[in-house]
């Protein structure tokens, strides 16, 4: 295998069997499936909601179908770069393109007592199993898993001793970042349930907490990373020859990689987050001005009611 240079990574990579890409480019098509179907029917579907879908695709087929898978195999540090970007920005894409939403608008509704796809997704939706999944300590133990349950144990060699292992951790990194972001940004309907009087104010400040509480997690594992005088994982302990690339010296840019990536996506989540408490803010205030409006209208209607009653009394008295 040729030393990596930029060309070669953005390169179209050939798989023997190309499963994350051909899984991709399916859920692209069932996603603008529902959204053809929706406007058959008349309804209305954002566009931003569908580019944020494509991005996440993008994305996602930017990892697995280029020379980065490649180089995935070769390299900590572009293993870690794969990471990353299928569990901390790919899935963000994907979960504001609010796939789910999509499905229970897009799938046909059936007659009550038939089994249909929407009923069944509802059903998932709504279930003790789903509840547990979303909550937010699950899905923050499941996030942070990835990091430390795989790295640090035999699992992460295991899985990359075999094509199939190594499909089912990208897959894996993919998941557990859109549960997480799921969960954080709320765009589509989950099993959590907040109180009515808590949901305006806390809601927001609780997911702002959950994206929070991973930083210290990520820039801790990137330094023991950085500071390990010995190979974590094992897998990647033999240097390519010709390459004059150091294991040890590949994992600290990989821990590098791990510390500082957090930071953009971090970001634009908490853009997404201020966006959605504005915006909210903004409904709640027309729908009192709403509510004002009618009771003005209600009392000025009373008002004059009561002078027209007034003056029929007068007319009589004459």
């Amino acid at each position: 295998m040729a030393p990596p240079t930029l060309t070669r990574m953005v390169a179209l990579h050939p798989q023997p069997i190309p499963v994350i890409p051909v899984l991709m480019l399916v859920l692209a098509g069932l996603y603008v499936t529902g959204v053809i179907l929706l406007r058959r029917r008349g309804d209305r579907w954002p566009v931003s909601r569908l580019v944020f879908w494509v991005l996440g695709i993008v994305t996602v087929l930017a990892m697995t179908a280029t020379g980065i898978d490649g180089y995935g195999m070769e390299l900590f540090s572009v293993h870690m770069v794969q990471h990353m970007v299928l569990t901390m920005l790919a899935p963000i894409f994907l979960v504001l393109g609010a796939p789910i939403t999509l499905a229970l608008r897009a799938l046909p509704a059936r007659p009550s007592g038939r089994p249909s796809a929407r009923s069944l997704l509802l059903a998932v939706l709504h279930s003790a199993p789903a509840r547990f999944v979303a909550h937010p300590v699950t899905a923050l133990v499941l996030f942070l898993s990835s990091l430390y349950g795989l790295y640090f144990t035999p699992v992460f060699d295991a899985l990359m001793g075999t094509m199939w292992g190594h499909n089912l951790m990208l897959l894996h990194f993919i998941a557990i970042g859109f549960l997480y972001f799921w969960c954080v940004l709320g765009v589509d309907p989950t099993p959590r349930r907040a109180s009515r009087g808590l949901r305006k104010y806390a809601a927001p400040t609780v997911r702002i907490l959950e994206l929070a509480v991973t930083a210290p997690f990520h820039a801790f594992f990137g330094v023991m990373l950085m500071m390990s005088v010995a190979l974590v994982v094992g897998f990647y302990r033999t240097p390519i020859p010709g390459w004059g690339i150091a294991p040890l010296s590949d994992q600290a840019v990989g821990g590098g990689i791990a510390w500082g990536f957090t930071e953009l996506p971090t970001l634009f989540v908490l853009g997404v987050l201020f966006l959605q408490w504005q915006r909210s803010d903004e409904r709640a205030a027309r729908r009192q001005e709403r509510s004002a409006g009618r009771g003005e209208a209600e009392r000025l209607a009373y008002n004059a009611y009561l002078q027209r009653l007034a003056a029929h009394d007068r007319g009589g008295a004459r």
